[in-house]
């Protein structure tokens, strides 16, 4: 079954670099970044792996919580991350999952479905489309989805654009234009009418369409 945004994200447990989780436990009341790799002792992973490691308290800050993923047992991640500290500079202290048997990958059509066996004798290219991010609202729900091709590492920044956006817009009735940043006007949503406008943002706005309403950001 493929996934949607607004789908439950699957729960599942699975064993980490910090024990055994449950996923929709784990989660809690915050929100929840799971990004995957294709394999472990890989080049353009272990630079992502490092740079999300170097900007965990930022995604802290919005009570958002990191966790990776790779097929590889945990035995091998918690080798890995000494890799990654050195080459690097920081060490992962987020939960890494060992998705050994694959379950994880499938859960989340990562890998296909009928793929047998466990990551035993696969290499990355055979696990490329492992490599996907998904961002998990506080409701369990999926905000967001990304897969990235093997040859280009992500950009994590723009992760936590987009999860400043969905919070903000969570909380007050706006949309966010393009290339938006935290500070920056943003478009009364359409589902607000003129006149509940008025209150809701009472230093007016811009219309230069009456279907696009720019105001200053809320709060």
């Amino acid at each position: 079954m493929s996934l949607r945004i607004n789908d439950i994200a699957p729960d599942f447990t699975a064993q980490t670099t910090q024990g055994t989780i449950k996923f929709h436990d784990w989660i809690g009341d915050k929100w929840a970044i799971l990004f995957s790799h294709p394999k472990d002792f890989t080049p353009v992973c272990t630079t992502e792996l490092g740079y999300m490691a170097k900007i965990e308290p930022e995604f802290a800050k919005r009570n958002a919580k990191l966790i990776g993923l790779s097929v590889d047992p945990v035995d091998n991640h918690h080798r890995w991350a000494a890799d990654i500290e050195e080459t690097q500079g920081h060490l992962p202290k987020y939960p890494m999952i060992g998705d050994h048997d694959l379950h994880v990958a499938k859960l989340y059509n990562m890998l296909p479905a009928d793929i047998e066996g466990t990551s035993e004798g696969r290499t990355a290219a055979t696990n490329a489309t492992v490599r996907s991010v998904f961002v998990v609202g506080p409701d369990k729900r999926i905000k967001l989805m990304l897969t990235y091709p093997m040859t280009t590492g992500r950009n994590f920044d723009e992760i936590l654009r987009v999860l400043d956006s969905m919070q903000l817009t969570a909380k007050h009735k706006v949309a966010t234009p393009v290339n938006w940043k935290p500070g920056e006007d943003v478009i009364i949503a359409g589902s607000v009418s003129d006149e509940d406008a008025k209150a809701l943002f009472p230093a007016g706005w811009k219309a230069p369409k009456p279907y696009l309403r720019i105001t200053k950001q809320p709060g």
